[in-house]
């Protein structure tokens, strides 16, 4: 830990641009800050001009990135019949009803995704207590609770990234590993900026995009200029 301090501190020193960057320039200044065992994860956060406290100016969402996140992503499925079958087919790791309810209510969430059609969220519905802090509720406003299983499951699978404001307004994601190259790390976090402005809510007034950074797992952020 002390060296990964230490490394931190040297990139941050060497660093200390002020000035926010292109987002090419952003990224090749990113990917200079490689040097760790494993391949890290890279995130964007975006400063939205919202009030979080109007209903009207929620900004939530979901993209298939062009080129994935570089991680496969563990995807449960709640269905029965002919949908389960899709599911399973599609890729779903795990696909059930009650038993996996029981599962889940008992702790278990060591998924990325849950997926729901329609006709299991009596089902699904007690356990919001368990999924919702967590993220993992499955939800029609996100796609999550779909007749579509088979589409969606494909969706995850290939990288469908979700997203939400959080309280400070800000928009959080993972966009990519840090060995992608250049070009298609750039593309997947274009294509995510790209999505998040389309979803400007029509109440929001003034300046709605406030800010933007890209950062790796244990690398220093860079400021974008968008």
């Amino acid at each position: 830990m002390a060296k990964q301090s230490k490394r931190y501190r040297t990139l941050a020193e060497k660093h200390k641009a002020a000035d926010p960057l292109p987002l090419a320039e952003a990224v090749n200044m990113l990917k200079g800050y490689s040097g760790t065992k494993f391949d890290q994860s890279v995130e964007i956060a975006i400063r939205l001009g919202i009030d979080n406290a109007q209903a009207d100016q929620l900004v939530r969402g979901s993209i298939v990135l062009p080129h994935g996140i570089g991680k496969q992503q563990r995807v449960v499925v709640f269905a029965k019949g002919a949908k389960a079958d899709e599911a399973r087919e599609a890729g779903a790791d795990v696909v059930g009803e009650e038993e996996l309810a029981e599962k889940i209510k008992g702790g278990w969430t060591e998924f990325d995704v849950c997926i729901a059609a329609p006709d299991m969220m009596k089902l699904v519905g007690p356990l919001g207590k368990v999924l919702g802090p967590r993220g993992l509720m499955p939800s029609p406003r996100a796609g999550t609770v779909t007749p579509d299983v088979d589409k969606t499951v494909r969706e995850y699978k290939a990288g469908k990234v979700e997203f939400r404001n959080d309280k400070g307004g800000v928009v959080q994601a993972v966009v990519g590993k840090l060995s992608f190259d250049a070009p298609k790390l750039t593309e997947n976090i274009q294509a995510f900026l790209d999505k998040v402005v389309g979803l400007k809510p029509a109440a929001v007034k003034g300046t709605y995009v406030k800010g933007a950074h890209i950062s790796a797992t244990m690398s220093p952020s860079v400021r974008l200029a968008v």
